[in-house]
């Protein structure tokens, strides 16, 4: 991609056009971090773009935008511009193409208004975010407040690459978000969403729900994650804080290690995983109670699941992560009563799509606890590791779904399903062998 977004700025170039990498990807690579994407901007007007590209798709035409597609890499090629008017809090009502200095006095953040003409090695730095970057400041370009109000979705940004990238804030850009939390509550539901999940996918994502905390903002998005905030805890297994203090502290560990007692996971945490354990104690709050010996929070996994996927759904998450997310804060509790289990129900669990993430989020469970205890987690892995190079040995499934409504006249349903386990739950415990032995069977349990 990096070659190819190169041979692009070549074509423009050799046209008598400016041309360079823009942005997040000079950011990135004077970060030390290898980008993502390769954006253009080019004092080229975006007929002459599509004129010398050959392959391209005009996405944001009337904004200066052409999407560029060659070798099987998309970028986006925009001329340079400056912007007037965001009545709409979002995008320009007006644009005037001009050249790179005004296109830079248009972006966010000084660290995001960077050039760089790879050809010549060479950057253009008209906002100071060289300095700022030496420094560790996320400083809004001009008036921050201005520039908030223009984009309101700055103000989640600010948050994302203060702690994404380990930085502080300039105090007037600070002094702005803190001022201007409010305006959130008019940012559109998918943006928000995206936002959110970049951040809890980045570095430091425990810092970043932290400040969204301090700053407001959370409470504008996910008031139920806020009520954790103070909850006590049984302080018989629990001296690390409150629940809130918990769940940040699990999701830190979740991408975290400490020596051979807390390894990292063999696989990156997935966007479920992660929304997951930071939620895993969320139904705390609808069931606290207390009895003769302690604080309890009885039921509170399922409780937890039904708000979490009420969350989810507001956010207008993938039905697939909403499943997932469920399944896995349902579930969160199971893996110390799969040591009571006989070997065939264990099996069950052990092939489950998501029982590896059950797993690692029983560990950031536990490692976000004090005093802190992985020994059940370690045995239980090693006792999963064991199992499944067995299992993976084992023949398929003998019957389906489809099979079962068949033979029994069934309609589709969650009855269907639980006798799917019920058959493979026998033949993990080498009862059921044959496909003939598992009709048998579900004749027998459906009369």
């Amino acid at each position: 991609m990096k070659a190819t977004s190169i041979q692009i700025i070549e074509i423009l170039k050799k046209a008598g056009h400016e041309a360079y990498w823009a942005g997040g990807c000079v950011r990135d690579m004077l970060f030390g971090i290898e980008p993502k994407d390769f954006d253009i901007v080019t004092s080229a007007k975006p007929d002459e773009i599509e004129h010398l590209l050959e392959h391209t798709i005009p996405v944001g035409k009337e904004f200066g935008v052409i999407l560029a597609i060659k070798d099987g890499h998309h970028f986006e090629v925009a001329t340079f511009r400056s912007d007037s008017g965001y009545s709409d809090g979002r995008r320009p009502d007006a644009v005037e193409f001009t050249d790179a200095i005004e296109d830079a006095k248009r972006r966010d953040f000084t660290i995001n208004s960077m050039f760089y003409d790879p050809s010549e090695d060479k950057i253009m730095d008209f906002m100071g975010g060289q300095t700022d970057m030496r420094d560790k400041l996320v400083r809004f370009i001009g008036e921050p407040e201005e520039r908030i109000k223009e984009d309101h979705l700055r103000i989640l940004r600010a948050i994302r690459f203060k702690n994404c990238f380990d930085l502080q804030y300039h105090p007037d850009t600070y002094q702005a978000i803190h001022k201007h939390v409010h305006l959130i509550k008019k940012i559109s539901t998918d943006r928000i969403r995206d936002e959110l999940n970049k951040m809890i996918m980045g570095d430091n994502a425990d810092q970043a729900f932290e400040e969204l905390f301090e700053i407001g903002a959370l409470e504008l998005i996910i008031p139920e994650l806020c009520k954790l905030k103070g909850l006590a805890q049984p302080l018989q297994y629990h001296k690390e804080g409150d629940v809130w203090d918990h769940s940040i502290s699990a999701l830190n560990w979740l991408t975290r290690e400490e020596g051979d007692s807390v390894p990292l996971p063999e696989k990156p945490p997935t966007l479920a995983l992660k929304w997951a354990t930071l939620m895993h104690d969320i139904g705390k709050y609808e069931t606290f109670g207390r009895d003769n010996e302690r604080i309890r929070y009885d039921h509170h996994a399922e409780v937890g699941a039904k708000t979490a996927k009420k969350i989810l759904k507001r956010l207008k998450f993938p039905t697939k992560v909403i499943d997932r997310v469920d399944w896995l804060i349902s579930h969160h509790m199971m893996v110390v009563p799969l040591f009571e289990m006989t070997d065939a129900r264990r099996r069950h669990w052990f092939l489950q799509p998501g029982f590896e993430e059950l797993l690692e989020i029983y560990r950031a469970d536990a490692a976000g606890t004090k005093p802190m205890d992985l020994s059940q987690y370690q045995e239980m892995k090693k006792l999963y590791r064991h199992e499944i190079a067995k299992l993976r040995l084992m023949p398929k499934q003998l019957i389906s779904g489809k099979d079962i409504m068949e033979i029994l006249g069934m309609e589709e349903g969650e009855k269907v399903g639980e006798i799917v386990k019920m058959v493979r739950e026998k033949q993990l415990g080498g009862s059921i062998k044959t496909k003939k032995e598992a009709i048998e069977y579900i004749r027998k349990i459906h009369l």
